[in-house]
């Protein structure tokens, strides 16, 4: 039994060491035309400013009613599910199911499944504070994976709105069930990064694809 689990460990730290090399050749390149900064560290910031050429109350509906309709525009986003909507005056409150794209690396599989490229966002809109509260839930290792934030609305000149995004992603290792506990760092960290690369990038692509939406109303 002790040499199977050695045997076992081994395998899950030579395919580790590939989720090393995948990592260091991620690209990590902020969009243009956004003030974006970020750290691969345990403790993740999320963090945008998003110059968007409509006025503030415009965006703000758009992005809290609209999203079915800007999917179009998000090519990294198979799908969005309204699970569902509640309203009391000005506060709204939002559950959806995002379907990301692309495909998880050959190596990262060790640690990583196809549950990764779907989570869950809780939305709290404040109408009266021009501000919306979000939290996401992974769909794979839920309990060791903190995510959440909160985007500002703020007037940037006449008919123009300045989006200020702010979050963090916590990877808390301990709690990664299955994987030995010298392991679990390593896990953390592969996690994170994967996470990283897929949350910042569509928080960005979210307020572009918003953008795009917009001006295709104006057609």
């Amino acid at each position: 039994m002790r040499t199977r689990r050695s045997l076992m460990g081994w395998k899950l730290r030579h395919k580790l060491a590939k989720v090393d090399r995948e990592a260091e050749a991620l690209p990590k390149i902020a969009p243009a035309g956004v003030a974006f900064a970020a750290s691969l560290a345990r403790l993740m910031e999320l963090r945008a400013d998003a110059h968007i050429p409509f006025p503030r109350d415009v965006v703000f509906a758009a992005y809290r009613d609209d999203l079915s309709h800007v999917l179009k525009f998000l090519p990294n986003v198979r799908g969005i599910e309204i699970k569902s909507r509640k309203e009391d005056g000005p506060r709204v409150e939002l559950v959806n199911l995002w379907h990301g794209g692309g495909e998880i690396p050959a190596a990262a599989r060790a640690v990583l499944s196809e549950a990764m490229l779907s989570w869950t966002d809780y939305a709290t809109w404040h109408g009266d504070a021009w501000a919306c509260d979000w939290r996401i839930e992974t769909h794979a290792f839920t309990e060791a994976v903190s995510c959440g934030g909160r985007n500002v609305f703020l007037e940037d000149g006449p008919g123009k709105t300045l989006l200020q995004i702010r979050g963090k992603l916590e990877i808390d290792a301990k709690k990664i069930r299955g994987v030995p506990g010298l392991l679990a760092g390593r896990v953390g960290k592969t996690i994170e990064e994967f996470l990283g690369h897929k949350i910042q990038p569509n928080l960005v692509e979210t307020v572009k694809g918003l953008e795009k939406y917009l001006e295709s109303k104006k057609g």
